[in-house]
């Protein structure tokens, strides 16, 4: 299992090796001080990028993160 600050290191590697991430941050229990942390407190993490479509039509840019187990999307009916 990688350690926090590993996973934390490969998230700001993913931003700032890809021109088209202008910007990353961090949302969730992670950012609460009174969370107590956990084993299974996960990363929720945002990306702010160029454009989306070439990240929606070429998903393997998520690859370097390991196994997808569990992905939300945001719809895209609004």
């Amino acid at each position: 299992m990688r350690s926090e600050q590993e996973i934390m290191d490969l998230i700001l590697s993913v931003a700032k090796s890809d021109s088209r991430i202008l910007a990353a941050y961090l949302k969730g229990s992670r950012t609460n001080p009174q969370v107590p942390k956990d084993r299974y407190q996960d990363f929720d993490i945002m990306y702010v990028v160029r454009e989306t479509q070439s990240f929606i039509s070429d998903p393997s840019w998520m690859d370097g993160f390991g196994k997808i187990i569990l992905k939300q999307e945001q719809d895209d009916d609004f």
